[in-house]
């Protein structure tokens, strides 16, 4: 986008979500939805505690929060952190934004706080998952090469929620969105080192939206037009920016509903390949032959797929977690891709093949991104034998779905990997959350 949009007269863009969000009905399937969500997130947060930067926001936390009921908006930065140090939180395809690490901390320490019931709590969720997904829609593919979109698009959501539980109206809520918005920021150029910083983004944008919030109750203003402002986010960081994505479908079911959750603990740019992989081991194993005898990996995807993971030689968990190479040959030679297929065994035992894995960008899969986020792996054997398994979408997208069963083992499995001595008196409690249930105490610290 080359200029700033001329003003509305149906109001600002801001206007224009918040009031498309507060008008769309909730319906009980709505928020049964959204507990499960809840959990994935949660689960996500008491597990990224078992992990080395967990540990270092751990100290850091006990060192400088002396208060026994701290800060929502300081709880919520703890929690954020935590959700995303594991990469299996839940991710939307079309905005490039993972909603639940920013949404779901702010919401549920903001209504540990007030004391507020499950369906408010949930409804909250669906209201910042709607806001950071659609304004995440609207950035353009160009944003997301340089801006993390969690870090950029996250404080629009966790405002919207925070805006919910606080019953701001409709003038206090613009007002949060708009300086939750001026505190948009997040680089992607940790990744060159592998540093710690994507879990400072997801924290950040929750505490941000929480604050943006709580000033708008006591009448702190904030520029209405932040989004489309001739100096406003889509004109400072969205050269190809959509600005029309922000309202269009405003009586489609709730974005929510059309996020993803993942099943594997890696960027999930690397899940549709991890997907045909195990399909590939399976067939490979079935017909005799040993994964071992895999001579050439060829892999085809998207271009955002390249931009973020393509990283032939991983030397740590978290580049492993981020490495096309690495991931798909985990999925051929491992017999599950867990949280321990990233870890320095496992790296030495798939660098050979990894070193032979050839990536490129291709369609149909380049040009249905990111409607679609899938790929391709072809093998070549040492028998010149070769095999091919496409996906056209990856495992937990909503076309292929998890089941509420799988979803409720993944949340058993984190909360585990975080030594949570009772998971299932967690995940009962969070399922009952749509029925009233009220949320249980937990210390994420």
């Amino acid at each position: 986008m080359n200029a700033a949009l001329p003003p509305s007269a149906n109001g600002s863009l801001t206007e224009q979500l918040a009031e498309l969000i507060r008008a769309k009905p909730v319906t009980p399937s709505d928020l049964e939805a959204a507990a499960l969500f809840t959990l994935d997130a949660v689960a996500n947060s008491l597990a990224g505690r078992h992990s080395a930067p967990g540990q270092i926001l751990l100290e850091w936390w006990r060192a400088s929060v002396s208060n026994a009921s701290p800060d929502p908006g300081r709880e919520a930065f703890l929690m954020g952190a935590l959700c995303h140090i594991l990469e299996t939180d839940d991710l939307h395809r079309e905005s490039v934004v993972h909603p639940g690490c920013v949404v779901v901390p702010a919401a549920w320490a903001l209504a540990r706080k007030r004391g507020e019931g499950g369906q408010q709590l949930l409804t909250a969720i669906l209201h910042g998952f709607e806001a950071a997904t659609r304004v995440g829609m609207a950035v353009g593919a160009e944003h997301y090469r340089i801006w993390h979109n969690t870090a950029t698009c996250g404080p629009f959501g966790s405002a919207m929620a925070a805006a919910s539980l606080l019953g701001l109206d409709k003038a206090q809520t613009v007002h949060a969105l708009g300086n939750a918005g001026s505190q948009s920021s997040g680089l992607w150029q940790f990744l060159e080192t592998g540093a710690m910083t994507k879990h400072l983004h997801a924290g950040h944008a929750a505490e941000a939206g929480i604050r943006a919030a709580e000033l708008a109750a006591f009448g702190f203003t904030a520029p209405p037009a932040i989004l489309e402002g001739e100096k406003g986010f889509f004109r400072a960081a969205c050269p190809d920016a959509d600005p029309a994505a922000v309202t269009r479908n405003p009586h489609a079911d709730w974005q929510l509903t059309r996020t993803s959750i993942k099943p594997w603990p890696s960027c999930r740019h690397t899940h549709p390949v991890i997907d045909a992989a195990e399909e590939l081991r399976k067939r490979v194993i079935e017909s005799g032959k040993s994964p071992e005898d895999i001579l050439e990996v060829e892999v085809a995807t998207y271009r955002a797929a390249l931009d973020v993971c393509n990283r032939p030689h991983a030397s740590s968990d978290y580049e492993a977690k981020f490495s096309l190479q690495h991931a798909v040959s985990a999925a051929l030679l491992l017999p599950c891709v867990d949280f321990e297929a990233f870890g320095a065994e496992a790296r030495e035992r798939c660098a050979g093949l990894a070193a032979r894995v050839k990536v490129q960008v291709a369609d149909p899969w380049a040009r249905d991104y990111p409607g679609s986020w899938g790929g391709q792996v072809r093998l070549t054997l040492s028998d010149g034998t070769r095999e091919v398994a496409d996906r056209v979408n990856a495992k937990g997208d909503p076309e292929a779905p998890l089941s509420r069963d799988e979803m409720i083992a993944k949340a058993d499995m984190l909360l585990r990997h975080g030594n949570v001595p009772d998971p299932a008196s967690i995940i009962e409690a969070i399922l009952n959350l749509p029925s009233e249930g009220a949320l249980p105490r937990l210390d994420f610290a």
